[in-house]
């Protein structure tokens, strides 16, 4: 299964995480995975599920987050018709959906105050009521819950139940994040942006070059697996050179001189750098532009060309260099010079 390809690393605290969950998977007892988001609690909730005698049942995902809280215990514990405004039929929950399986809840904390009651004789006594029922339904569901919230302190703070927390606690899983995985960022690197290269069709994976290497060894994950699989593919399908390893990591998708809401902005023609003695004849600097104009994107555009051909000639034709004087991230200015259709004058 493809989803299973995605549990890789070898470092100490992934594999004890990975261990912790393995043996506790054939016990009939509730799981807490706790971890930062993007660390994998959803694939550790699957495995819990695999290797269990439950494995041939349902395995019912609800994110407790993602829906209004008018709503969750409708959807944990169904309806009657009629039951509310819109129940024009009779639904079964997600409890009725898992039952003879495993109900995995994710953002469990953020469950409302009346949710957690319901939860708690659910898992106290294995049967639910559906909203507008007046009989309780038995169902056999094993319980395994995910967040990223500090439950005890939440209990602290009167947000979250203790009692609840007493049943659902069994076992805590407790996944490291990715920062702290020595070994594995680059190992999943790899095995990331391998499988993006067979997506687009190379024939060789040329690796990632050291200074790619030392960037992704050295940004901290906030969002952990889930950012790291994102940033390795984006990298990879900008490469345009499947023959030479990969240099450029851009971490921001979102990094850009033209930020929404903001008014574009040129880049600025720095002061010339004194240069050498040579037999070339010296670039001319770029013609100022009009004061006014009758088409300003027109005129725009081409200022901007005349700034790109002037540091392309100041820097020898050197990309990485026009880049750098340009206060551009080597994409950047990539994709000005595709633009302004500069890329032969830059020897590329």
């Amino acid at each position: 299964m493809e989803r299973a390809n995605q549990f890789v690393g070898q470092s100490l605290a992934f594999l004890d995480a990975v261990e912790r969950a393995s043996r506790a998977a054939p016990l009939n007892r509730p799981v807490l995975v706790i971890g930062e988001r993007g660390t994998g609690k959803e694939l550790i909730a699957e495995r819990l599920h695999h290797l269990s005698s439950r494995w041939s049942g349902p395995l019912v995902t609800m994110n407790c987050a993602a829906l209004p809280e008018n709503l969750i215990e409708a959807e944990l514990f169904g309806h009657e018709a009629g039951s509310f405004t819109g129940a024009a039929k009779t639904r079964h929950g997600r409890f009725e959906e898992a039952d003879g399986g495993t109900l995995f809840l994710d953002e469990l904390a953020t469950l409302s105050s009346p949710a957690q009651d319901r939860l708690l004789r659910a898992v106290e006594y294995g049967e639910i009521t559906r909203i507008g029922a007046s009989k309780p339904i038995n169902v056999d569901v094993r319980i395994v819950a995910a967040t990223n919230e500090h439950l005890p302190r939440l209990v602290d703070e009167g947000r979250f139940r203790a009692d609840l927390l007493d049943r659902l606690s069994f076992e805590v899983v407790t996944l490291p994040p990715l920062r702290v995985r020595e070994g594995d960022i680059i190992l999943l690197a790899e095995h990331f942006a391998r499988r993006m290269a067979v997506e687009l069709d190379w024939t060789n994976w040329p690796g990632f070059a050291p200074e790619a290497i030392a960037k992704l060894e050295e940004y901290q994950w906030p969002g952990n697996v889930r950012e790291l699989r994102n940033v390795v593919e984006r990298a990879v399908y900008r490469h345009e050179n499947p023959e030479r390893p990969i240099t450029e990591i851009q971490f921001d998708p979102f990094s850009s001189p033209w930020v929404m809401g903001k008014d574009p902005i040129l880049p600025s023609t720095p002061r010339p750098a004194p240069m050498e003695p040579t037999d070339e004849a010296p670039s001319a600097a770029p013609m100022a532009a009009p004061l006014t104009t009758d088409d300003l994107r027109a005129a725009v555009n081409s200022y901007e060309r005349l700034l790109l051909e002037d540091a392309l000639a100041r820097n020898r034709f050197n990309q990485r260099a026009t880049a750098s004087a340009l206060g551009l991230s080597y994409d950047q200015l990539r994709h000005a010079l595709k633009r302004h259709k500069l890329m032969e004058a830059s020897g590329d």
